[in-house]
C-alpha cells in the first residue's frame, strides 16, 4: 500500500505547477482548461464592487494531482508499478528502462516509495519557494491596483461595462471593498490631525485647504459642537431679542446684521468616515472625542474609546478648560450643582436658562469675560427683575489691565447697566443656607445667591504633554513652541494652549481670539511646507454693551506706566459705529496681520505724564503702557479699526518724546 504521506507529497509536487503548464497539458488532451471559480467572474452592471477571483492555477494543480494519485494507488501499483506513473507522461522508452533498472527492490517497493517521497519533497520545497514569491508579488500588485481603480473610479465615475477583474482569491477574502454604509466612523488614518475644535483648529484647517486644495483634514474634538466662535457667548448672544437664540444660536451683531456663531455650516464638512475616499479632500469633524494618549515616535494618537489614528502632522489646538476657586471645590456637591463654569455653548444654553429661573446670581470675577457677562445679564436684569452681583479682589472692573481710574470709570459703567459691584472681595467659603448660597468674604461681609458663576481665568489642557513628551513652560503654562510654532519635527501648538517666543515682549501665551486665529492660520500654513516665523501681535476686544468698548495689544497690564490721551466721543465712536464700518462684529476677521507701513510723529518738547482727573467722562482715547520708556501695550478706548498703527508703534519699539504726538496718529480729535 502506498503511505497517506507519499499522497500528500504527491499532490505538493503538483502544486509547483505552473498555470503556463497547465494550459499546455490540457490542450494536449482537447480539453478546455476552465476554472471551477469561473462563475466568480465579474458581470456587467455589478460595479463599484469587484467580484475577486482565483488564479487558474488551482485548478490545474488539483488535476494534476487527481492524476498522481491514480497513478500511485494500488490498481495502478499492480498493473504497471513504477513504470505506470512515466507511461503516463509519455517519457522515451529508454527514460523508463533506466528507471526500472535502476530499482533495487519489486517494483512498487520500499525503494520506490523513498524515491518518490524524495522528489516530491523536493518539488514541495522548490513550489514553496515560488508560491511565497507570488504571493509576495500579487499583494503588491492587489495594491497598486486597488489604488488604480479608485483613482479611475473617481475620475470616470462609472468603469466600462464588462470590465473583469483578475485578483487572486485569497485577497478578495482578505481586503473586500468597503461599501459607504459599512465603513468605520473613525477613519485609521489622517493626512492632517487636528486635536481640539476651537477657533484655532478651524484657522488650521481653513490654511491647510488654501496651501493644498485636495488635503484630508480631521479635528477631533472634545465638544460635541462643530467648531464656533466663543466671543459671542459672552456679548451678542445675550442681548438678542429671539426667543429661541439658545437653539438657533444666531445673533445680530452691533451692525444689525445676523449670523450664526457657528463658523461654517455642516455642510460644509465631509462625514469623517468618507474622508479617505473624497476625491478632492475635505475636512471632518469627530465631534465628542477626547484624545487621550499620543505616541510621537509611532505617529498615532489614541481616543478615549481605545480608537487608534495614525497621521502624517499633527497640531495639538486643546484650548484651555475654566479655572475654579478651590474654596469652591471644596464646598461640596451642593455647591457645584449650583455652580457654572463659563466657556462652552452648553454652558450658555444653561445660564440662559437659569437667569429665567432664579432670583438672583452672582459672578465671581472682574476681568474680561466676567465684567462682559455681568454688564449682559445686568441689562437682563432691569427688565425681569433678576438681581445681578459681581465681586472681585480688584479695586475696579478689569483692574488687571485698565490704569486705576479707567478701572473705576468702568465699574460705575457696569453699576450703571443695573450689577451690584463688590470690589475687594475675598471669597473665604461657600455654603447651601436652606435652598439658597452663602458666600463669606473675609472682610466679614455675606451674601446670599440663588447661583454662582465662576470667571477667573483659564487653565491650558496639556493633558498630552506626559504621553508625548513635550515641554510644558512652567511660567506660563502651554506647550513650549519655537518660532514656528513646532513642538516637534511634525508637530504644531496653536491657540490658548501654545506658549510662544514673542521677538519684542518675549516668551508670552495669550488667550484670545485674534491670537487664536492668527496662530491656528500660521500652524496650518507651516504643516503645508511654508516655515514662517510667529511675529504677529495679537489683539483682544471687549465690548461692555453696544456702546461702550476698547481694543489692545501688547503687554496690557495695570502693574506698568502708562499715560493716557483722552477726547469727546462723538456719535461713530461705539462698537455698534464700529462693526458698520467693519461689516463684521468679530474684529480680528477683518483685521489680521495688517500693519501700518510707516508713521511720522510730529517733533515736540519732552512732556510729563499726564494722569486724567477723577470724574472725567472718558468718551474715547488712547492709553500707552510702557516698558523701559518704550511702549509695549496699547489700549484704543472707543476708537476702533486703528489697530495697523497701534501694532506698527509696538513693533518699531522706539522711545517717543512726546505721547501726545503719537496720540494723534490714532485721529483722536476728529469730530
Amino acid at each position: 500500500m502506498l503511505r497517506s504521506g507519499a499522497k500528500a507529497a504527491a499532490v505538493a509536487a503538483a502544486r509547483a505547477i505552473t498555470p503556463a503548464q497547465g494550459h499546455r497539458h490540457a490542450q494536449a488532451q482537447n480539453e478546455p482548461f476552465r476554472s471551477p471559480f469561473h462563475g466568480l467572474w465579474e458581470r456587467e452592471g455589478s460595479w463599484p464592487r469587484p467580484v475577486l477571483v482565483a488564479v487558474p492555477a488551482v485548478m490545474f494543480r488539483c488535476r494534476v494531482a487527481a492524476r498522481l494519485v491514480r497513478a500511485l494507488g494500488p490498481r495502478s501499483r499492480g498493473r504497471a508499478g513504477a513504470g505506470n506513473l512515466f507511461q503516463r507522461w509519455k517519457l522515451p522508452l529508454e527514460a523508463q528502462l533506466s528507471r526500472q533498472m535502476g530499482g533495487s527492490g519489486v517494483p512498487g517497493g520500499k525503494s520506490d516509495t523513498a524515491i518518490l517521497t524524495f522528489l516530491a519533497g523536493l518539488s514541495a520545497v522548490g513550489g514553496g519557494v515560488y508560491v511565497y514569491r507570488m504571493l509576495k508579488e500579487d499583494q503588491q500588485r492587489y495594491k497598486d491596483r486597488v489604488a488604480l481603480m479608485e483613482m479611475r473610479r473617481q475620475q470616470m465615475g462609472k468603469p466600462p461595462a464588462g470590465r473583469v477583474l483578475f485578483v487572486p482569491l485569497y485577497l478578495s477574502l482578505a481586503a473586500p471593498e468597503i461599501e459607504a454604509s459599512a465603513r468605520p466612523e473613525c477613519p485609521s488614518h489622517a493626512p492632517f490631525l487636528l486635536i481640539g475644535g476651537g477657533t484655532a483648529a478651524f484657522a488650521a484647517a481653513r490654511s491647510i485647504r488654501a496651501r493644498d486644495p485636495a488635503a484630508r483634514v480631521l479635528i477631533v474634538s472634545e465638544d460635541p459642537e462643530l467648531p464656533y466662535m466663543r466671543p459671542p457667548l459672552s456679548k451678542e448672544l445675550w442681548f438678542s431679542e429671539d426667543p429661541d437664540v439658545t437653539k438657533t444660536l444666531r445673533f445680530k451683531q452691533w451692525n444689525g446684521k445676523e449670523r450664526s456663531i457657528y463658523f461654517q455650516p455642516p455642510s460644509f464638512y465631509v462625514p469623517a468616515r468618507d474622508l479617505p475616499y473624497i476625491e478632492n479632500g475635505g475636512v471632518a469633524v469627530l465631534s465628542g472625542r477626547k484624545v487621550v494618549h499620543m505616541d510621537v515616535r509611532g505617529n498615532v494618537v489614541k481616543l478615549d474609546d481605545g480608537t487608534q489614528i495614525s497621521y502624517d502632522k499633527c497640531l495639538i489646538a486643546t484650548g484651555g478648560s475654566p479655572r475654579n476657586l478651590p474654596v469652591i471645590e471644596r464646598a461640596g456637591k451642593e455647591v457645584l450643582q449650583k455652580l457654572t463654569l463659563f466657556r462652552k455653548i452648553d454652558d450658555f444654553r444653561s445660564l440662559e436658562e437659569i437667569s429665567r429661573e432664579v432670583k438672583s446670581i452672582t459672578i465671581i470675577g472682574g476681568g474680561f469675560l466676567g465684567s462682559e457677562l455681568a454688564c449682559a445679564l445686568g441689562r437682563k436684569a432691569q427688565s425681569k427683575g433678576l438681581e445681578v452681583i459681581q465681586m472681585f479682589p480688584e479695586n475696579g472692573n478689569m483692574g488687571k489691565v485698565l490704569p486705576e481710574y479707567l478701572s473705576n470709570w468702568t465699574t460705575n459703567k457696569v453699576r450703571r447697566e443695573g450689577v451690584n459691584v463688590m470690589p475687594n472681595a475675598v471669597v473665604k467659603s461657600v455654603s447651601v443656607s436652606g435652598n439658597r448660597l452663602l458666600i463669606k468674604l473675609k472682610d466679614g461681609r455675606k451674601v446670599e445667591t440663588d447661583h454662582l458663576v465662576a470667571a477667573v481665568g483659564l487653565e491650558p489642557s496639556v493633558e498630552l504633554a506626559k504621553s508625548a513628551g513635550l515641554e510644558v513652560d512652567s511660567d506660563f503654562g502651554g506647550f513650549r513652541v519655537n518660532a514656528e510654532l513646532q513642538a516637534r519635527s511634525n508637530i504644531w501648538v496653536a491657540g490658548d494652549a501654545a506658549c510662544f517666543y514673542d521677538i519684542k515682549l518675549g516668551r508670552r501665551r495669550v488667550e484670545h481670539h485674534d491670537h487664536a486665529v492668527v496662530s491656528g492660520r500660521l500652524a496650518g500654513e507651516n504643516m503645508t511646507g511654508a516655515a514662517k516665523p510667529y511675529w504677529h501681535q495679537s489683539m483682544f476686544w471687549s465690548d461692555l454693551g453696544p456702546e461702550v468698548g476698547y481694543e489692545a495689544i501688547g503687554l496690557v497690564d495695570s502693574s506698568l506706566p502708562t499715560v493716557g490721551v483722552f477726547a469727546k466721543a462723538t456719535a461713530k465712536d461705539t462698537p455698534k459705529s464700529a462693526t458698520e464700518q467693519s461689516g463684521t462684529g468679530i474684529r480680528s476677521e477683518s483685521e489680521t496681520e495688517t500693519e501700518a507701513s510707516e508713521l511720522k510723529v510730529s517733533a515736540a518738547s519732552p512732556s510729563s505724564l499726564q494722569v486724567p482727573q477723577q470724574g472725567e467722562d472718558y468718551g474715547k482715547g488712547v492709553v500707552f503702557y510702557l516698558r523701559d520708556k518704550v511702549v509695549v501695550g496699547i489700549v484704543l478706548w472707543n476708537i476702533f479699526n486703528r489697530m495697523p498703527i497701534a501694532r506698527k508703534i509696538i513693533k518699531d519699539g522706539e522711545e517717543h518724546a512726546d505721547l501726545n504726538e503719537v496720540a494723534k496718529l490714532f485721529n483722536i480729535h476728529e469730530e
